[in-house]
């Protein structure tokens, strides 16, 4: 059974959140708390009274823009403790989704919050509890030097373990109908501003992020992705056909046909150059 917290200091917000997790029978009470300060009073009390405490806290549901300290801030100071509380962001914002899986969030559910996804976030959190909670292996005494792993053949060897920080490096984090999915930056084509969002557009489909492309055209640029047009970043490797007609340039990518501003237009057919030469 969870004990939790939940954080928002928008009080209708709270509420409703505590209502849905009072209602779930695996959630055995559910406190709330309305800004940074007071959560971070209670799991400090909560950690002092130790795990069997009547004050103890499992997990804390943690909205992320408040007044003050934001969700992220509490998450990154609660990461300091020896034993802290699992998280499950709850938000309204889609772009911090790598934020909060590098601070091992157990879980980033969107707003207005789905029970059905909520109750999926509490499902995360007491499958975590209960691995974490897992006897040690018999005939291992407390505090012995592990054991040398076994010899595996090299064909048999387990694939290296991906870590929070490759994953963030590799994918990019999307809402996709109130679940989390993650989508490799190798499968996109191209990227469409739309306002303060980019949208994603892959073989399958597209996907929106609240992320401003000028911040993707950052982090991605090692990753081959160049800006052809104030509204379009694109793949180097998935452009098709460069195409000049008149004084205009355009591109194709897979279907779709995409014009290039003329401030862009050389620096591209430089970089198509210098890829076609190797």
């Amino acid at each position: 059974m969870l004990r939790v917290l939940a954080v928002d200091d928008e009080k209708p917000l709270l509420e409703e959140l505590l209502y849905l997790l009072r209602s779930d029978p695996r959630v055995s009470t559910a406190e709330g708390a309305s800004d940074a300060t007071e959560a971070l009073r209670r799991v400090t009390r909560a950690l002092e009274c130790g795990p069997d405490g009547p004050d103890g806290i499992d997990v804390v549901f943690l909205d992320i823009h408040m007044a003050g300290l934001t969700g992220l801030d509490v998450a990154r100071l609660l990461a300091g403790f020896a034993a802290p509380p699992l998280i499950v962001f709850v938000t309204a914002h889609e772009g911090f989704a790598v934020q909060a899986f590098d601070l091992k969030a157990v879980d980033y559910v969107l707003k207005p919050v789905r029970p059905e996804r909520l109750a999926e976030a509490v499902r995360r959190a007491c499958a975590q509890l209960a691995r974490a909670a897992e006897p040690a292996a018999p005939g291992d005494p407390v505090g012995a030097p592990a054991s040398p792993p076994p010899v595996v053949p090299a064909q048999r060897r387990p694939a290296p373990e991906v870590t929070v920080a490759d994953r963030s490096a590799e994918q990019i984090a999307v809402e996709l109908g109130g679940v989390t999915r993650f989508v490799a930056i190798a499968d996109i084509a191209y990227v469409e501003a739309q306002g303060d969002y980019a949208r994603l557009h892959t073989d399958d489909g597209s996907h929106l992020v609240r992320i401003p492309l000028s911040t993707l055209e950052e982090r991605w640029a090692a990753r081959g992705f160049v800006r052809i047009h104030r509204r379009h970043l694109v793949a180097l490797g998935r452009i098709d056909e460069l195409r000049l007609d008149g004084g205009t340039t355009s591109v194709r990518v897979g279907s779709a046909e995409l014009q290039v501003s003329r401030r862009h237009a050389r620096e591209l057919r430089e970089l198509l150059m210098r890829q076609a030469t190797g």
